[in-house]
């Protein structure tokens, strides 16, 4: 894969273009969630008035994060340069929309995203579902295999790989998830010398 000719790139946010920073074991144990559970399909699956309490303590647990997100290495540097070379851009987080939008303010790139091309976990169905990839392939008009799906997590592979988009795998060490990724890159800093 020639990341150079890649013109369409979506980032997942938290612990892909910000420091991992989420306690997600403290977060389940305040909110009664099963370790082993996903706590979007868990809250999911709650009666409604119990999971909009639920909800509203963890959008005020991610408000506070979100204010104080911290840029992952290289990750400024790599999107400035992709919006310099006329790439576009998108965001598919499992985080709430208003919050995907404090945190790029927080790391300064909220003038790199199109504020329509940054879906959070209510314009799109969670990942790994490949909805959102769907969507922002439909929005600009291309094949979703011209999607890159750059994410720290399996959720954004397998996402991608549901979608029929690539990805790249950043921010970890090594690569746990080999047979769903098309790249690995230790951090932005390093897929951005990939870039060339």
């Amino acid at each position: 894969m020639s990341l150079g000719d890649v013109r369409h790139w979506v980032f997942d946010m938290d612990g892909t273009l910000t420091l991992a920073v989420h306690d997600f074991p403290a977060i389940k144990r305040e909110l009664g969630i099963p370790q082993e559970d996903d706590i979007l399909h868990h809250l999911a699956a709650l009666p409604a008035e119990v999971a909009a309490a639920k909800h509203a303590w963890l959008l005020e647990h991610e408000r506070e994060l979100a204010v104080a997100s911290q840029p992952a290495p290289g990750a400024i540097e790599l999107v400035r340069s992709l919006r310099e070379r006329g790439c576009r851009l998108g965001i598919l987080t499992r985080n709430a929309h208003e919050l995907a939008l404090l945190t790029l303010q927080a790391i300064g790139l909220d003038d790199c995203f199109v504020v329509d091309d940054i879906l959070g976990r209510d314009e799109a169905p969670p990942k790994p579902h490949p909805g959102g990839l769907l969507h922002l392939a439909e929005r600009w008009q291309v094949a979703p295999s011209e999607l890159l799906m750059v994410g720290d997590y399996r959720f954004d592979l397998e996402c991608a790989q549901a979608a029929g988009a690539r990805s790249v795998l950043v921010n970890l060490p090594d690569n746990p998830w080999s047979e769903l990724t098309d790249l690995h890159a230790v951090d932005c800093a390093q897929l951005l010398k990939r870039l060339g």
